[in-house]
């Protein structure tokens, strides 16, 4: 049995008031002006893109900025490249395996992996549905856009993966990205043929200039079998020339490529407009707010009009040549 002077001693110390360090005990200097925490929404011009867990979301009230900078790749898209299989042989697996600077980044690289939260995804849904920024009001210059990668995957036209760069360059392209049903529905509230019918008649009038892709990223192997049963389904929504537009990417992926083009949530839709250099020149998430519809389709409509480049450094527009020094001004 306890003795009371050990309890009596137990429970001043659990009822005593904690006492500040040190430190924090310590006045500010005189004439410092106090410390003010901005308060950091998402990214918008800022030299990083920010998660939405990095700015104080603990209000109810929380505003995402637009997008004040293009995003993506500064090196142009090649087929071959994010595919996510590995093409080294036995002996370079042997000589890599004793590479202590790659046994050095793969740590890094797992160590972010594991110190990302299993539900984080899903609770940074609770603010404005997982909408990480805004969508650009204007589409971006030619000269500053950045490009978007190439992505490897199955179509619902083949079995055999294939690149999605080949498909995209050439053409003005409406690119939606999603891996969950959820992002797939606010990709709709942009692209869908009942929310958005004046896209689906542009597309129609113009199909020779621009077109609409897909991109369901599944890295799931149980559900992308589950959505391999269901593919006679998709191809029945769509109609047969644009079951090679419709990629689902198993592999590939990162967590670099996801940051650089803005995939900040992964429940969440993303659709962009890229041009026929695979430039991203507009992009969205989340679902559609005010506005953002109409600035997709100006931006669509504009660079689809400005004509596009030919090998010999010009553009044609309505049978007409202009200068290629007019077309990067667009």
């Amino acid at each position: 049995m306890l003795k009371p002077s050990f309890l009596l001693a137990f429970r001043s110390l659990a009822l005593e008031t904690p006492r500040p360090c040190i430190r924090c005990a310590i006045p500010p200097h005189r004439g410092a002006a106090p410390r003010v925490v901005p308060n950091l929404r998402l990214f918008s011009t800022q030299p990083r893109l920010q998660r939405p867990e990095e700015s104080s979301q603990d209000d109810d009230g929380f505003v995402p900025r637009a997008l004040g900078r293009p995003i993506g790749f500064h090196d142009p898209p090649r087929p071959g490249e994010n595919t996510g299989y590995d093409g080294r042989g036995f002996w370079q697996r042997k000589k890599d395996f004793t590479d202590y600077d790659r046994h050095v980044r793969r740590r890094k690289q797992l160590a972010a992996r594991i110190s990302k939260p299993y539900f984080r995804d899903f609770t940074m849904t609770k603010y404005r549905e997982g909408k990480s920024f805004l969508a650009n009001p204007m589409i971006f210059k030619r000269s500053a856009a950045l490009y978007f990668p190439n992505l490897h995957g199955r179509t619902l036209a083949s079995s055999s993966p294939t690149d999605t760069t080949p498909v995209l360059k050439g053409k003005v392209s409406i690119v939606s990205v999603w891996s969950s049903l959820w992002g797939e529905n606010q990709v709709k509230t942009f692209t869908g043929l009942e929310e958005n019918p004046e896209l689906q008649e542009f597309l129609r009038k113009n199909k020779d200039r621009a077109q609409r892709v897909e991109v369901h990223i599944e890295e799931n192997y149980a559900k992308a079998w589950l959505v391999s049963l269901f593919q006679g389904r998709l191809r029945k929504q769509r109609a047969e020339e644009d079951w090679g537009k419709y990629f689902i990417v198993k592999k590939g992926i990162n967590e670099s490529i996801r940051e650089t083009i803005g995939i900040l949530n992964g429940r969440v839709g993303y659709v962009y407009l890229l041009d026929e250099e695979c430039k991203i020149r507009w992009a969205a998430s989340g679902n559609a707010e005010e506005g953002e519809p109409e600035s997709m389709m100006k931006g669509l409509q504009k660079l689809v009009h400005s004509g596009s480049v030919l090998e010999g450094g010009a553009s044609k527009v309505d049978g007409k040549v202009k200068s290629a020094a007019a077309t990067a001004a667009v």
